[in-house]
């Protein structure tokens, strides 16, 4: 009797080997893998490549805003002049309603005439100048300005002050009260300041040292008038 060596298929005489099974098995293991890959993969090869989503896009199954319920949709934002509306200074608030009222008014202009006003003003106010007062200022800025000039009068002294210059004008507040337009400057100015008596003494200052002043001045005006003139409706220190 002749051996064989292990591992050779026998001859063809109707027996099978055990090696032939576990080929026959891996066989049908790998067909069955094969079909389940293909059902996998060429599935996905059917369509185009799938977006991987990143982590700023919504999922598929989020609804866009506007199919959200309306407990939950986020609200309307109002225009952007309506969100800053709230924010606007009184200040602004009022120069806009003013230059509503009046087409005229102009910002810039206003504030050089009213620096030249401010000028104009105090040196009546040093001179004692009624006439010129009278018609920069209102009736009850008048009356205080006459007093003062009257009792310095009576006192026998006389002002020797300067403007040095204006540091600075700005506009402290704005109002429309129907058609009377006012409007408050608050001036930062140098001023040398001397009073002398009735034989020209000096008896308080002097031209040498300027003083810082802060004053706050309100000049209104009838927004309907024909006249572009404003006029000094209040004093106060600021």
């Amino acid at each position: 009797m002749t051996g064989r060596a292990p591992g050779v298929l026998p001859s063809q005489n109707g027996n099978r080997s055990p090696v032939f099974y576990e080929i026959v098995i891996l066989a049908a293991i790998a067909a069955f893998l094969g079909l389940r890959l293909y059902s996998v993969l060429g599935q996905r090869a059917d369509h185009e490549e799938e977006h991987a989503p990143t982590r700023f896009e919504p999922k598929g199954d989020t609804p866009p805003p506007a199919a959200l319920p309306r407990a939950i949709r986020p609200p309307a934002q109002p225009p952007r002049e309506q969100q800053l509306e709230g924010a606007i200074p009184a200040v602004e608030r009022g120069v806009r309603e003013i230059a509503a009222a009046d087409r005229r008014f102009d910002v810039t202009a206003f504030l050089e005439g009213a620096k030249g006003a401010y000028a104009m003003v105090l040196e009546a106010f040093w001179a004692g100048d009624r006439e010129t007062l009278r018609e920069l200022c209102d009736d009850d800025v008048y009356e205080s300005f006459d007093g003062a000039i009257a009792a310095r009068e009576e006192a026998g002294e006389t002002l020797d002050n300067r403007l040095i210059r204006i540091e600075d004008a700005t506009i402290h507040s704005a109002t429309l009260d129907g058609r009377t337009a006012r409007v408050a400057v608050r001036f930062v100015a140098d001023i040398a300041a001397v009073t002398r008596d009735r034989d020209d003494n000096v008896v308080a200052g002097s031209l040498d040292d300027a003083i810082e002043s802060r004053d706050i001045w309100t000049f209104a005006r009838e927004t309907g008038s024909a006249s572009p003139d404003w006029v000094l409706d209040e004093t106060d220190e600021g």
